[in-house]
């Protein structure tokens, strides 16, 4: 009997796969526990809209991604804050701060978790930062930190 399998099954398959196995097996354990369904022709035009829907949400990720990181790559962006006597910073900053000032500057969202900053950012200067922006998109930019007058 063909199924189409609804999650992950040890020794049988992924999630999304048709596979032929036996019918006791099929009955009695794949479908009575939901972990898959007959591969019928109605099952089978679900499952490929399904794939299609996943296949257009990764499309439209990776674009979104190319674009944001087109934008950003090789700008730098200017903060001022404020320091001690010494010229060091009161705090750092942070990935956050990083978020905001691409937000500031371009209108565009970048989550904090994807921005790496290469040091902890406490003095003045310029820092190289990158922007992990989707599985092999990503953009390099600068962070430069003056004082706030």
């Amino acid at each position: 009997m063909k199924v189409i399998l609804l999650q992950d099954v040890k020794g049988t398959g992924k999630k999304g796969e048709i596979k032929e196995v036996k019918d006791g097996y099929a009955r009695n354990c794949l479908i009575k526990q939901n972990l898959a369904v007959e591969a019928t022709n109605a099952n089978l035009n679900i499952l490929e809209g399904q794939q299609a829907h996943a296949q257009h949400k990764i499309d439209t990720d990776t674009a979104n991604a190319k674009h944001i990181a087109s934008v950003i790559e090789g700008k730098t962006f200017s903060t001022a804050v404020k320091a001690g006597a010494n010229g060091k910073l009161f705090g750092s900053v942070t990935a956050k701060d990083v978020s905001k000032l691409i937000k500031d500057a371009h209108g565009l969202d970048v989550d904090k978790k994807k921005i790496v900053l290469k040091e902890d950012i406490k003095t003045f200067g310029t820092f190289e930062a990158e922007a992990r922006l989707y599985n092999g998109v990503s953009a390099k930019f600068k962070v430069q930190v003056t004082e706030l007058q």
